[in-house]
């Protein structure tokens, strides 16, 4: 028997064989080439938009056209009704109000680029010990009560936030968090800042450098990474396996035998990631303390990133500083470009930046200089 066909809705596509959903701005993102907040500005038809340029605006108009998207009416009628209230969620165990807590700089640049706009921020803290529904489903199903929300944190629950982005609540992930299809982030390029770190100590003369990070896989830790190895290579340097240290606990693996046995084996520079926790950093200190090793008379010291606040008085390390507050205030911008917020509106990055461009410039370094390889070695 033949089963009958379905009825198609006027104004609609017929969508292709075996579909079931319409389709998503993420589909026409990815079909298009471009991020979806530039797919959120064009189909909106925003005025702001103005920085996209027109083979972009046609490319994913074609996109649209080609999958049979046309926006959800619900969602519509949702967007209509706003109370200008933005929202920041922290997946840290304790909100990030503490001057000298690494995400407060982000906080900074949030703040003011909010009020800028005409924006309050509403600060969701069921992340927070003992918070009502800590870590569960509901924590993040509150963020509704605002137009949109930023959430902060390298450890982001990644079911709760692709649930929000399907129903087209406005997100953006402070940090680079490309693996969620649909998700709009801001970032830094680590990449290009950890790549010259590798590549001033190389200029310096050491041929055996070392990178201490913790173990887990953080977008921003992998392109560190992904930086100092390229470093490495481009200065024909050791790139293998022997490079990195991960350890899910440094205080606890690094110690002073392990430091003074690669000092043995000739390597002269010592690199950490820098973290929310700091923890590569403080126990590559520590280590260097124990093993009573003079830098950089004995070996060098290299931060990818800046020092914790509480350790910015001792000896400032090799290292690159984060454009904090502009990330913070370009993730606001591309929020609000999301929910249709007034205002001259750009995605991300400075004046001129292209609307579909999530990486923030201004990363600067490589900082105070290296001092050379130890002689002898």
């Amino acid at each position: 028997m033949e089963e009958p066909r379905k009825r198609v809705r006027p104004g609609r596509t017929p969508a292709p064989a075996g579909r079931t959903s319409r389709p998503r701005q993420a589909e026409v993102a990815r079909l298009a080439g471009v991020s979806q907040a530039t797919v959120s500005l064009v189909l909106a038809d925003k005025k702001q938009g103005a920085a996209i340029s027109e083979e972009t605006r046609q490319k994913v108009l074609d996109a649209a056209r080609e999958l049979g998207y046309v926006p959800d009416p619900a969602a519509r009628r949702l967007a209509a009704v706003r109370n200008n209230l933005l929202g920041v969620f922290s997946f840290t165990a304790t909100f990030p109000t503490d001057v000298q807590h690494s995400y407060y700089p982000f906080l900074v640049g949030v703040e003011q680029e909010a009020a800028a706009r005409g924006y309050d921020l509403v600060l969701f803290t069921g992340s927070s010990s003992g918070g009502a529904g800590a870590g569960g489903p509901a924590a993040l199903s509150r963020v509704r009560l605002a137009d949109g929300c930023l959430f902060l944190g390298r450890h982001a629950p990644a079911a709760e936030l692709r649930r929000l982005v399907a129903d087209g609540y406005p997100v953006v992930h402070l940090g680079r968090r490309d693996e969620l299809e649909g998700l709009a982030w801001v970032g830094a390029d680590y990449v290009s800042a950890s790549r010259e770190v590798v590549e001033h100590l190389a200029r310096a003369g050491h041929e055996r450098i070392v990178l201490v990070r913790e173990d887990d896989d953080a977008p921003a830790s992998t392109d560190r990474e992904h930086g100092f190895l390229k470093g490495l290579e481009a200065a024909g340097l050791p790139a293998g396996p022997a490079a990195v240290f991960r350890s899910a606990d440094p205080q606890r693996d690094l110690g002073a035998g392990r430091l003074r046995a690669w000092l043995a084996d000739g390597v002269t520079a010592f690199v950490a990631e820098e973290t929310d926790t700091g923890a590569a950093w403080r126990a590559l200190r520590g280590a260097v303390r124990d093993a009573g090793i003079a830098c950089p008379r004995d070996a060098s010291l290299a931060l990818l990133g800046s020092p914790p606040a509480d350790l910015a008085d001792g000896p400032q390390p090799t290292g690159f500083d984060i454009p904090r507050p502009a990330l913070g205030a370009a993730a606001v911008r591309m929020l609000a470009a999301l929910g249709g917020g007034a205002g001259g509106l750009r995605a991300a990055g400075g004046p001129g930046a292209p609307a579909d461009d999530p990486v923030v410039p201004g990363v600067s370094g490589p900082g105070p200089p290296a001092g050379p390889p130890p002689a002898g070695t």
